[in-house]
């Protein structure tokens, strides 16, 4: 075949071997040749890594021979072969042959140690594991060549510092337990020194550190450090801590295995103590969980037990479970009074008088070894309404208990009692006295309005609803009962009462009525126990309605339509301020003409006026400012005033007050003046048009238990001889001469 063409063996170049590290250099590696030419005529190169590519320099040819030279050590960890082409040119660069491959391959020496992936290694196993179990493996690497004995390996335990309980596989490095009797409470850590030998053990070797922890399990019960703890505590207290109970535990502090659970076997039957674990220091705090005393029982004998909150492992030796006894003494402290019954719960009536017994209220002192007296004191008592016995604790009545007050709350006194005992330091107690004031139906219902107007015929208009109230509380009010007054049967034929609501009924006209003014007597009763009544007067308006049931009397009409007020109370309004102006003119003009009267008589005997000195000591009627009311010398001198002339007018009367309707005959002395006010009285009775301000309604009437006895009067002066005015020349020059004309 003219495709192929035979190669001469001078150009095909077998592998070149060359040991690594090799220090004679240069070094001849190889000679090529090409029979193409004649010896001089063919130029020989070479390209690729360590020529002409990274690594550079490490090969080089002679161009001209075709030697092939090593020039640099050679590394088999960084390069183990070399890949190269060889080229044959003549001397014009023209290709005799073609390219030629030239690999050259880096023998391995033994110039590396084997290398521990890690200078520490950490395992972990459980006490007490048994023969055989890994732990974990110490492996190691060799760079050389893997496929020569460079890289072969082999492990051993140089120094593990016990008894030979762990092993290492040669070939893999697994190290594992050897032996049984691993205790981590008598060696907890084990520390070895493993090696790794390259040349199947025989060449070069390096070392790493195994640390292994052995991991603690509950093979170890809590143990008492004695058998008998002592404490103390004083009584009453709750919640505090009395002592210590110590245990020893050789497992792992802080673990689980470790941790103690305490538990009161025996002597607390009530109770009274708890027991729970430091989790800092694993002993046993026993603790005071309700109030002791003294007085009750001053010492308890406790027996405690102690147990992992982890059970023992199986493998753990048997033993009986912990226990000690601790002594607790009770020590006797000062105890505050107790108030048994707080708050303390009574009523009184409402309206008792002072004195009343409310309740005993005492405390009892809980030291009855100690000889202690206690006292009370009222703390609160906002209304001032109690007082309260220090030695006894008896709570009275200091004042009547008034309802309603803004004292009560919902019918409630609240009150504090203090009771101290006299112990160093005294200790005291508060009690709260709760007083019921229990309602007593003391008022009677109280009409409301007492005045109304409705229509004079049955029918439309002719009904009126009445109302009442009462200051007493349920169930001593409402329901109202509203009535006639049985006293006058005769009512019933033209009036009527239904009941409306608890608290109202409603007035209606039965027949026909006339025109005017009626006051209807009713009678009311409300629902208390027992019931209270009340008989009123209910002032009316009966007027002329229309169609539409609506008064058609004008004045009426004109009250009704006022600014919310109604008819009938403002007809009482109007009828009471001419009543009370009536009388209070009455009772002045009396009690001046009986005591201008008496000056008269006396200016009669005397030449000397002592009218001012009188006035000055006995005004007691209207007061100093009244002293002109009205001319004095009207009654001195009645014949200065004509029957003719105008009469006199109260200089404090308005301008439009009207005159009497015709003058009347003044006294013609002073003995005539009764006569003469009579008079006077009769005719202002009998004239509606005569105003309040009327002289001869001025009476000046002091009242009917007045202290201080008047000088004279209409009626003492004409019985002197009755009195006796020996004290009036006790008062001084002034009064001498009355004595005189008295005594």
């Amino acid at each position: 075949h003219e495709g192929l063409r035979r190669v001469k063996r001078a150009w095909v170049i077998p592998p070149i071997s060359i040991s690594e590290n090799h220090k004679r250099i240069p070094h001849l590696l190889v000679q090529i040749k090409s029979d193409k030419q004649q010896p001089g005529g063919v130029i020989y190169s070479i390209k690729g890594p360590g020529v002409d590519e990274e690594p550079l320099g490490i090969f080089s040819i002679d161009k001209f021979s075709g030697k092939v030279f090593l020039n640099a050590m050679l590394d088999r960890e960084e390069n183990d072969r070399f890949r190269l082409k060889a080229f044959a040119l003549d001397l014009g660069g023209m290709t005799l042959e073609d390219p030629t491959d030239l690999e050259i391959i880096v023998v391995d020496q033994n110039d590396n140690r084997p290398l521990f992936r890690q200078d520490v290694f950490t395992g972990h196993v459980v006490e007490g594991a048994e023969p055989g179990t890994c732990v974990m493996t110490a492996d190691a690497t060799d760079a050389d060549d893997p496929d020569t004995d460079n890289a072969v390996l082999r492990y051993s335990i140089l120094e593990q510092g016990g008894a030979g309980m762990f092993s290492i596989n040669a070939t893999t490095g697994e190290i594992c337990t050897a032996r049984p009797g691993l205790d981590r409470e008598t060696v907890g850590v084990y520390n070895l020194t493993v090696q790794a030998a390259d040349m199947s053990g025989d060449g070069l070797t390096t070392t790493a550190t195994a640390v292994i922890y052995l991991e603690d399990i509950n093979d170890n019960p809590p143990e008492f450090t004695k058998e008998e703890f002592s404490m103390e505590v004083e009584e009453q207290a709750a919640g505090v801590d009395v002592g210590k109970v110590f245990v020893h535990d050789k497992d792992l502090a802080g673990s689980p295995n470790w941790l103690a659970k305490f538990t009161i076997l025996e002597g607390d039957p009530e109770g009274a103590f708890t027991i729970h674990t430091d989790p800092h220091t694993n002993d046993g705090v026993l603790s005071v969980a309700k109030p002791l005393d003294h007085e009750v029982r001053d010492r308890f004998e406790l027996t405690v037990s102690v147990q992992n909150e982890r059970p023992l492992e199986p493998t753990a030796p048997t033993s009986p479970r912990a226990l000690a006894t601790v002594r607790v003494r009770v020590r006797d402290v000062n105890e505050a009074p107790v108030f048994r019954e707080n708050p303390r719960r009574v009523s009184v009536l409402e309206g008792a008088p002072p004195g009343t017994p409310v309740a005993t209220y005492t405390a009892s002192d809980p030291d009855t070894r100690q000889l202690q007296t206690l006292t009370y004191a009222l703390l609160y008592d906002p209304a001032d309404w109690l007082q309260l016995d220090p030695h006894a604790g008896t709570v009275r009545t200091k004042r009547e208990l008034l309802h309603p007050s803004a004292y009560l709350q919902g019918g409630w006194y609240i009150a504090l009692v203090l009771a101290r005992d006299d112990a160093e330091p005294p200790l005291s107690a508060t009690g709260t006295l709760s007083i019921e004031i229990l309602e007593v139906n003391d008022h009677a219902p109280l009409l409301q309005p007492p005045a109304g107007v409705l229509c004079g015929r049955p029918g439309r208009g002719g009904n009126l609803l009445l109302g009442a109230t009462d200051d007493d509380r349920p169930p001593h009010g409402a329901p109202f009962h509203f009535q006639l007054s049985p006293q006058h049967p005769q009512l019933a034929r033209n009036w009527s009462i239904t009941r409306f609501n608890v608290t109202h009924a409603v007035l209606a006209v039965l027949a026909e009525l006339p025109q005017g003014l009626y006051s209807l007597p009713l009678l009311l009763r409300d629902s208390g126990s027992p019931p209270r009544e009340r008989q009123q007067l209910l002032n009316l308006s009966v007027c002329h309605c229309g169609r539409d049931g609506t008064c058609q009397d004008g004045v009426l009409a004109a009250a009704t339509a006022g600014a919310g007020v109604t008819l009938g109370a403002l007809m009482i309004i109007l009828g009471s301020s001419i009543l009370l102006l009536a009388l209070a003119g009455l009772g002045a003009a009396g009690v001046r003409g009986r005591r201008r009267a008496l000056r008269t008589g006396l200016l009669q005997r005397s030449r000397d006026d002592v009218r001012d000195n009188i006035l000055n000591y006995d005004e007691q009627g209207g007061g100093e400012e009244d002293q002109d009311a009205y001319d004095i010398n009207q009654l001195r001198h009645p014949e200065l005033f004509s029957p003719r002339a105008k009469p006199p007018v109260r200089r404090d009367a308005p301008l439009s007050s009207a005159s009497p309707p015709g003058p009347r005959k003044l006294p013609s002395s002073p003995s005539d003046i009764e006569d003469f006010i009579n008079e006077g009285l009769e005719a202002a009775d009998s004239d509606p048009s005569v105003p309040p301000y009327d002289t001869a309604l001025i009476y000046d009437y002091e009242g009917s238990g007045s202290i201080a006895s008047p000088l004279s009067s209409i009626v003492s002066s004409l019985t002197d001889e009755d009195q006796d005015y020996d004290y009036l020349s006790e008062w001084g020059p002034r009064f001498r001469r009355l004595a005189d004309l008295y005594g």
